[in-house]
């Protein structure tokens, strides 16, 4: 779609601008590598951030999810709601441990931030967007019940629900 301009020229008017996402979390520029995470020790490494062994010389750095946690500012939520996670207590807490571990292994930025009784229900933050996903579709997988995911509109935060 075009408009003609005083000038005769035609002014564009079916694009949008998008304006830049800023994470204050993101690390700013390229980290020189080695870079540590002096709280948990994760290690940028080749671009990534991994688990690994400290080099001599390394840098040392507070990472985005020691920040995150630092802060209380969570990137996901998981809420759990119904009697079941009550009546199984247990499982439901193992099952969100071992597929925090495993996302955990591969991506060091993925932890839970806390474990939380409100009154919605037991309710998991996460330091990334992508654990609560693995959470839900675990408990869902394992104990069936209902899933929701709701992203916001830049798919830069989560929450989801599970109700068995």
């Amino acid at each position: 779609m075009t408009k003609q301009t005083e000038g005769g020229h035609a002014a564009r008017r079916d694009r949008f601008v998008q304006e830049g996402q800023h994470d204050t979390y993101k690390m700013p520029g390229k980290l020189k590598e080695p870079t540590v995470c002096k709280t948990c020790g994760a290690l940028f490494h080749k671009g990534r951030w991994t688990w690994g062994t400290k080099p001599t010389g390394a840098d040392e750095i507070v990472c985005p999810a020691c920040l995150r946690i630092e802060d209380k500012n969570p990137k996901g939520f998981v809420t759990l709601k119904g009697t079941y996670k009550d009546q199984h207590r247990d499982q439901v807490m193992g099952l969100i441990h071992n597929a925090e571990a495993q996302e955990k292994k591969e991506y060091p930025l993925a932890r839970i931030m806390t474990i939380e009784n409100r009154a919605e229900g037991l309710v998991v933050l996460t330091t990334d967007t992508h654990l609560p996903r693995r959470i839900g579709e675990a408990l869902k997988h394992a104990h069936h019940g209902e899933l929701e995911l709701q992203y916001d509109k830049d798919e830069d935060f989560i929450r989801v629900t599970w109700i068995g």
